[in-house]
């Protein structure tokens, strides 16, 4: 199969590239699960070398599908994060091997740990930093952490609303960022308004946490596909940036795009470099071509380090 070439690109479909979004861009991820990534004939020919690919672990994925994923994404030239779901995990000896497997298998150093969406744990753990505490990871001579964000609150963690749970384990977080070897960072659900994902992330700030923050954006997709995942993921009030566009009968066909929310969290970035997202992490709803195409043509293709931090 030809290759792309990643040299930078001077031009979009309608005109030239915005310099703020193309530096936002940088070093931008990617999330894909095994059943995705078997559409893929060579992710080469879709992402520049070193971009950090997130594999998701819905419940029911045998584990060594997740493993064979990892081994083929790296073999190709990608830095590789695997989902590690607390609830899903049965206890530290399974931990223990899961990691052994990535490892042995796959080279993999790096980890998003999250509870995951299982209402009821399959054994030992119900929460991220359950898993954090054994040790495991920090053993194993992982190299960077991500845990996750949620700019719009969590009902699981907070059913009667607000974020007094959430903060605590933040600040937990933050705390143990301090005592580990692994780089961590806060990876977040995905969100469609700048505004909202702007003042979370300063009040974070303001309130000690100062974990870099890996800002989800969901790429390009049908609009009705996107609202589907947007319930289905518990996205809070950015969820009316979709149904507003949904009674617009001009736009109700046409595919979201995710230019307007990337370009003003650009924006502000580029007038506060000191502002605390640091990355975009793409979930590629509407198909991983579409997404990897949306960013090439939006100046994500640039040149990159093979290991990203």
């Amino acid at each position: 199969m030809a290759l792309l070439n990643f040299k930078k690109r001077e031009t979009v479909e309608n005109g030239p590239v915005n310099p703020t979004v193309e530096a936002f861009l940088k070093d931008y991820s990617i999330e894909v699960m095994p059943r995705t990534a078997e559409k893929v004939e060579d992710f080469r020919a879709l992402l520049p070398a070193g971009t950090r690919v997130y594999i998701a672990h819905i419940e029911g994925t045998p584990i060594e599908d997740m493993v064979a994923t990892a081994k083929r994404l790296a073999a190709e030239g990608y830095p590789v994060m695997p989902h590690f779901p607390a609830r899903i995990i049965k206890d530290a000896k399974t931990l223990e091997n899961w990691i052994a497997m990535y490892q042995g298998e796959a080279g993999v150093e790096q980890a998003l740990l999250l509870a995951g969406g299982v209402a009821e744990p399959h054994g030992d753990f119900h929460c991220s930093m359950q898993m954090m505490e054994t040790g495991l990871f920090d053993k194993a001579g992982f190299k960077r952490l991500h845990v996750a964000g949620h700019p719009e609150g969590n009902k699981d963690i907070d059913p009667k609303g607000g974020d007094a749970n959430v903060m605590d384990a933040l600040r937990w977080k933050q705390k143990f960022s301090e005592t580990t070897d692994a780089q961590m960072a806060l990876a977040t659900q995905f969100c469609f308004e700048a505004k909202p994902i702007i003042a979370w992330a300063n009040g974070l700030k303001a309130a000690g946490i100062d974990l870099p923050i890996h800002i989800g954006i969901a790429g390009p997709a049908k609009l009705q596909t996107l609202i589907k995942f947007a319930i289905a993921c518990g996205v809070g009030p950015s969820l009316k940036v979709l149904q507003k566009r949904a009674m617009d009968v001009s736009k109700l066909l046409l595919p979201y795009e995710p230019t307007d929310v990337v370009t003003e969290l650009a924006a502000y970035k580029a007038a506060n470099p000191d502002f605390n997202i640091t990355n975009v992490h793409f979930f590629p709803l509407g198909g991983i071509k579409t997404n990897a195409t949306w960013a090439i043509n939006n100046g994500g293709a640039s040149t990159r380090p093979v290991n990203p931090t």
